[in-house]
């Protein structure tokens, strides 16, 4: 619609004027407010650009937190690129937003406001989106205590307690500070790490970690969340989260002699 501010400015002149040119001249008015506001007008950006914005963004800024970037901390970011397959260009976008969330004054309570407010109620993108945080700075800097200070309160904002937050650390810190290896090269996690990937105490019962699996199984399905808007360069990792589920839930199988 791009008629209104002619419309409301017609009926003002003629009710200010009462003559045919007060309304052609508040028409004009009018007509001349509605180019500007269509000029100015911005399309909202899709959610896929936004989590990958922000989780560059946001892995800056964790990056930055004790007032450098080391070596280590931009390895584990251009590692995290390549895991994620990015071609040229949503690598130089990936810096761009590295470089971002690295400013002295990044609001990133105002980005994870953003992401929240975009994803909506889709936990499994925020737990997606944490992983990813927490893989890089368990890379980068071992999870040091600004980087763990900035990432719990992220956490806490994207609705995830601290309880889930040290269990997706142990799961993660069980299969090597959150690094990938080559498929049939990864050694077997700690069986306190497999109860952490499914996110369980380890006095379950079976029939609660059989419940766990399933639930953690569909949370994290690569096609699940690419639907519901995680960005399509993403997706290879999350195929990685279901095969370590995979794994932690016949690990703790064979450990208990479960069927």
């Amino acid at each position: 619609m791009g008629w209104e501010g002619k419309a409301f400015g017609a009926l003002i002149g003629w009710l200010v004027t009462r003559s045919v040119w007060g309304a052609v001249i508040g028409a004009f008015i009018g007509q001349v407010f509605d180019q500007e506001r269509r000029a100015t007008a911005r399309p909202q950006p899709s959610l896929p650009a936004v989590f990958f914005r922000t989780t560059f963004e946001v892995m800056g800024h964790v990056a930055k937190s004790d007032g450098r970037v080391s070596e280590a901390e931009i390895d584990a970011a251009r590692r995290t690129m390549r895991e994620l397959g990015l071609g040229p260009d949503q690598v130089s976008a990936a810096i761009a937003s590295f470089g971002v969330g690295k400013a002295p004054r990044y609001d990133i309570d105002g980005a994870v406001a953003r992401l929240r407010a975009t994803c909506g109620p889709r936990r499994d993108l925020f737990a997606a989106f944490m992983e990813l945080q927490l893989r890089a700075a368990l890379a980068g800097n071992d999870l040091s205590p600004p980087a763990r200070a900035i990432l719990t309160r992220v956490a806490g904002q994207l609705g995830i307690s601290a309880l889930e937050f040290v269990r997706m650390e142990a799961a993660l810190r069980g299969r090597g500070n959150g690094g990938s290896r080559a498929q049939g090269t990864r050694p077997s996690a700690s069986l306190a790490s497999c109860y952490a990937a499914l996110g369980i105490e380890a006095n379950a019962s079976d029939r609660e970690v059989t419940k766990a699996y399933r639930r953690q199984m569909s949370r994290h399905h690569p096609d699940k969340l690419v639907a519901r808007g995680l960005p399509e360069s993403m997706a290879q990792m999350a195929k990685e989260k279901t095969q370590r589920i995979q794994e932690a839930y016949e690990q703790i199988r064979a450990a208990r002699g479960m069927r």
